[in-house]
């Protein structure tokens, strides 16, 4: 009976292991090599996680990557640690890699991001808006907005309005905002959009990556014609840090851990569809549709609602300053 079991088992691993390495080989060979020479990527929270994982990949075909970051500490030391990796990956192949300070909880320090861009760089090819924080306790922005819908809306929506003139002057571009499939179990409350009145952490994160996906949208219809494609995506479920916020019991760790290594992505794995509609031709002039495992995938209604949409772009332009 043991001796069953132990076979059982080691066969389980096996297959385990055999469907882990087959499926990260999928992925990886889902977004062909093609050159970035000459483009630059401006990628949001590109220290860790998936922006990071985007931001070496992005190097490996040669684009000039910015890497907005709030702890430019941690950020220097990603950006070194991505030169070393692509440097003997490609034996000195690669393309250029630089750090600014962007802090999207900030609307002051997403202003100074944007002026320094505007200041210094000639062309933006490719805005990644990938920067987020999950579930987190309550907390506001230095501008008094709730953080979730702070950081992961509001921040992105300043940041992308202030670089359209680059990004219209370097068309053909792109703008990718990386949302969540947990879209679904968000709403867009207009009465309660910092809210004050109530809070729960996941319906907030729920409802910036819905509010993600609407700004994409809404973003792509009024970049039509202007050579600025807009298409939001969801990674899958990912192991980062980005649940550093989630409390697991100290008994169910290791088996959260197994369960994380077998079944969620990792953060190379859940960036593929990021570098697909970054850099892939098949996407060239597709805009106002959302991805998952680099496709084209189906919206809920509440996600393709103009009326919402609308209504958000301008709420949000009221909240972050550029309209009074």
């Amino acid at each position: 009976m043991a001796v069953a079991a132990l076979g059982l088992a080691l066969g389980g691993g096996i297959l385990l292991l055999a469907w882990r390495w087959l499926r990260g080989a999928a992925r990886a060979a889902s977004v062909c090599g093609a050159s970035m020479r000459g483009k630059t990527v401006i990628i949001t929270g590109a220290n860790s996680g998936l922006g990071r994982a985007a931001a070496a990949e992005l190097l490996r075909m040669r684009a000039r990557v910015i890497m907005g970051c709030r702890d430019r500490a941690r950020a220097e030391r990603a950006a070194r640690e991505i030169r070393a990796e692509v440097v003997e990956d490609e034996g000195g192949g690669g393309g250029e890699l630089v750090v600014r300070e962007l802090d999207l909880a900030s609307l002051r320090s997403v202003r100074a991001f944007c002026h320094r861009v505007l200041q210094e760089e000639p062309r933006l090819d490719v805005l990644i808006n990938n920067a987020g924080i999950f579930q987190c306790p309550y907390m506001k922005t230095e501008d008094g907005f709730e953080m979730q819908f702070g950081v992961n809306h509001l921040g992105h929506f300043l940041l992308t309005n202030l670089l359209l003139g680059l990004l219209k002057n370097s068309a053909p571009s792109r703008v990718v905002v990386v949302s969540s499939k947990l879209y679904k179990y968000g709403e867009i409350n207009f009465e309660d959009l910092n809210s004050e009145r109530s809070y729960n952490k996941s319906f907030c994160y729920s409802r910036s990556k819905l509010a993600n996906i609407l700004f994409a949208r809404e973003l792509a219809r009024r970049l039509e014609g202007t050579g600025v494609t807009v298409n939001s995506l969801h990674p899958g479920i990912v192991r980062t840090n980005l649940g550093r916020y989630v409390n697991i019991p100290l008994l169910a760790k290791p088996l959260f851990n197994l369960v994380s290594w077998a079944f969620f992505k990792t953060p190379l794995e859940g960036a593929q569809t990021t570098i697909y509609l970054a850099s892939s031709p098949d996407v060239e002039g597709v805009s106002g549709k959302y991805f998952g495992d680099c496709k084209e995938e189906e919206l809920l209604p509440k996600a393709m609602d103009d009326l919402i949409a609308r209504k958000l772009w301008d709420i949000s332009e009221v909240m972050v300053g550029l309209l009074k």
